[in-house]
């Protein structure tokens, strides 16, 4: 097995003044702060000016590449290229000019200085409104190992995409997946985590045994999966610290799989196969002890926590095809909430409680979609040969899930889209991949 060194600590922030000198001018195009408001319609994306970081040159400016990749990755910013900048600025501490950036249409500006010490670096940023001419929040800074400068630079970014967008942040948080290699009837599979744009991968179990499903724990500490190492699916869990796993369920003639945790940690709900019948089951994570959720001769699967923990959703066939049923913890008759044409499964509850997102298959296409937790106001996402497994951003805006492309051939990759359905992305990794599992912001 290849073992994944131990994760970097927690960056540590400050808020800071590190501004310098501000010029306030009047406001030219706006009468408020600078903000964008994300809707269901096609807008503009706003112009941003990341004029070169100050400081140490190399580590300036790889931080500055990342600050710059994950705020365009979003559809809501566009960089304007360093060849159209008419300003200079000699230090972090200038005064902008904020009359030139607007010559050029900036309508916001970042800056930043990266130094370093040892095995330390402290990146210190600011965000301006350009046509308001004045900051846009305090300045900040983050003090971290020279290692981990891209998670500094993913706080950077998660505070400018904060404040412009009233959004809570997501760029620093990592993603379980599954590796997929060799023929599509000889899959060799194994999970890793990665950085949310597919960087700093670490791989957290080896080839020799099927695996699927890795899902991680709301702190982001261990992940649930299901493991065929007995020969029959088993739920396995694996601290991602150590990368040691250990098994959750044993078998005894069952079948257990598709795991999920409770928003608190505590229990792990979960499908079970007991003579051919698959219900929904829960288990106490500390004490191992477990109890049926449903009861019925349908085939039950793919449950998730609402985020308060009181709920899940799951997939059931029991009104004869696959759709989505919400139930209590403690039991009764569940509520169908799916009633479009086509059949549902994968079932995510996203992190603010209000949407769940799912798989659809309709006809011969399979889509991604969201609807409210009552069943109302569904729309679908995608549209492809094969989407599935829709996993949600910690801060609910952005969707990952797998595509795959169709042939004997076929590949399966990771892309991402915006819950308005816009910005669909692949991810940027150069091997075929499934199964993601978005997990919370890194402290």
């Amino acid at each position: 097995m290849t073992l994944a060194p131990a994760l970097a600590p927690a960056l540590a922030l400050v808020l800071c003044a590190t501004g310098g000198t501000m010029t306030a001018l009047p406001a030219l195009a706006q009468d408020g702060p600078l903000r964008i408001e994300i809707t269901d319609g096609v807008s503009e994306p706003v112009a941003m000016a990341i004029p070169e970081f100050h400081g140490d040159a190399e580590a300036a400016s790889k931080i500055r590449q990342v600050v710059a990749d994950d705020l365009t990755g979003t559809g809501l910013f566009r960089e304007i290229p360093a060849e159209a900048h008419v300003a200079s600025r000699g230090s972090f501490a200038d005064a902008v000019a904020y009359e030139e950036w607007r010559t050029i249409n900036a309508q916001a500006l970042v800056t930043a200085e990266v130094t370093g010490e040892g095995e330390e670096i402290s990146v210190k940023f600011r965000l301006f409104d350009v046509f308001a001419g004045q900051p846009l929040g305090d300045g900040m800074q983050f003090v971290a190992r020279a290692s981990d400068w891209r998670r500094a630079a993913h706080k950077i970014a998660d505070q400018i995409y904060s404040r412009l967008t009233g959004e809570a942040p997501y760029f620093d948080s990592r993603v379980a997946f599954v590796q997929e290699t060799g023929p599509k009837d000889a899959r060799i599979k194994r999970i890793g985590v990665m950085d949310y744009d597919g960087a700093n991968i670490l791989w957290m179990t080896d080839s020799s045994s099927l695996v699927l499903a890795p899902q991680f724990s709301p702190d982001g500490k261990k992940i649930l999966f299901t493991s065929f190492d007995s020969g029959f699916p088993q739920i396995q869990s694996l601290d991602v610290a150590s990368v040691t796993a250990k098994a959750v369920t044993q078998g005894g003639g069952s079948m257990a799989f598709s795991p999920r945790y409770s928003p608190d940690g505590r229990w792990i709900v979960y499908s079970l196969e007991k003579s051919g019948n698959t219900d929904i089951w829960l288990m106490d994570a500390a004490t191992g002890a477990q109890r049926p959720l449903t009861d019925s001769p349908s085939i039950e699967t793919s449950p998730s926590f609402s985020p308060d923990g009181k709920q899940v959703v799951f997939e059931s066939d029991r009104s004869g095809t696959p759709q989505l049923y919400v139930m209590g913890l403690e039991g009764g008759e569940p509520t169908r909430i799916s009633f479009g044409e086509g059949r549902y499964g994968d079932p995510a509850w996203s992190p603010k409680g209000d949407m769940i997102a799912f798989t659809k298959q309709l006809g011969d296409r399979f889509h991604i979609g969201v609807m409210r937790k009552d069943g109302e106001g569904e729309k679908t996402l995608t549209d492809s040969f094969l989407d599935e497994g829709p996993t949600w951003a910690p801060n609910g805006r952005v969707i990952m899930f797998t595509r795959v492309t169709p042939g004997g051939d076929g590949q399966p990759r990771l892309h991402s889209v915006d819950i308005t359905g816009r910005n669909m992305r692949p991810m940027k990794l150069d091997f075929a991949a499934s199964d993601p599992s978005w997990g919370p912001l890194l402290p």
